[in-house]
């Protein structure tokens, strides 16, 4: 099976899960944050992850679901969060409904995942469950720390720090879980989580400069969110650590303007971002973090062939509109 036909699978197995019609203001938005779609990376790494060692994928699937509902429960509460109005070109939860009715949706998808996550085979189970475990802790710390970072002077060293527990665990515990129900050695489970979390290192921080520099329409996001909301991506990080005096104050001016008129703000900044070449230089760091995942790829003991396919899948997640 290739990537096209893993997300198939999870598409079936996501028509399936069978959520309740009533009460329709819990199970509603649920549904509708499921209905938005997405590339489904992190379930379809989960069964790659499963294949890779010769593991029967049908024992992946519903772990692959719970990762996926664990990720739009994230998506969810970070959106209230962020005060966001769009989620893949549509309105957010809490957007089209209310805050109180999107905090109780992402609880129930919370839940829903762990139910899912725990219907491993009994062999790994425990494994599985702790796996998943920690990494939710990780996922909240790593949200914590972006909230922090509004209001602090932020490094690119914290910066990364931030997005690998955010982002890039998630996308690793995908990759790791198909591992360890394939039975994969130790060694190589670990090999496989460390190519997941670069590449996810290295596809937020893709993430980062498309809220910048992507087509809003392809993109699916409001263009400059991450600017209106005074966050500390890896864009401003970058620029403020490259540009001179003059330039790092104006946009610390910028960012703490609250009166300007959006679309004046966000082209402004973009403007300035342009003229630091901070794009250039984040595609650098990202290229970085992409071929660290391919050499930890490359060093597992698995069929050469299902190897070139997981990277040729790095390939495309990395084949983001700009």
């Amino acid at each position: 099976m290739d990537a096209a036909a893993f997300q198939r699978r999870i598409e079936e197995g996501i028509r399936g899960l069978g959520f309740k019609s009533a009460p329709a203001r819990l199970y509603d938005p649920v549904r509708y944050m499921l209905d938005l779609g997405g590339k489904r990376m992190r379930p379809v790494m989960t069964l790659m992850g499963c294949d890779l060692f010769g593991g029967d994928i049908e024992q992946a699937v519903n772990p692959a679901l719970g990762v996926e509902l664990f990720h739009n429960f994230t998506l969810l509460h970070d959106d209230i969060m962020d005060h966001a109005p769009l989620r893949r070109g549509r309105p957010t939860v809490h957007e089209k409904w209310d805050t109180s009715t999107a905090i109780l949706a992402g609880d129930v998808m919370f839940v829903r995942s762990y139910q899912l996550v725990s219907l491993c085979p009994d062999h790994c189970i425990r494994a599985v469950t702790k796996l998943f475990s920690d990494t939710a802790i990780e996922v909240c710390e790593g949200q914590q720390y972006d909230l922090d970072y509004e209001s602090l002077e932020v490094s690119m060293e914290d910066y990364l720090t931030m997005i690998t527990l955010k982002t890039s665990v998630l996308p690793a515990t995908a990759l790791k879980t198909g591992a360890i129900i394939a039975g994969a050695p130790d060694k190589d489970a670990a090999l496989l989580y460390d190519a997941g979390k670069h590449i996810g290192i290295a596809f937020q921080v893709m993430d980062d400069v498309l809220d910048v520099f992507g087509d809003a329409g392809k993109f699916g996001k409001q263009p400059g969110g991450d600017i209106l909301a005074g966050k500390k991506t890896g864009v401003l990080i970058r620029a403020l650590e490259t540009a001179g005096a003059g330039d790092r104050d104006a946009l610390l001016r910028l960012y703490a303007d609250k009166d300007m008129e959006p679309e004046k703000k966000v082209s402004s900044v973009t403007r300035l971002f342009g003229d630091l070449g901070v794009r250039e230089s984040l595609q650098q760091e990202m290229n970085r973090h992409f071929d660290t995942a391919v050499q930890s790829l490359d060093a597992i003991n698995a069929p050469a062939e299902k190897k070139e396919a997981m990277k040729a899948f790095f390939g495309q997640l990395m084949k983001r509109e700009m």
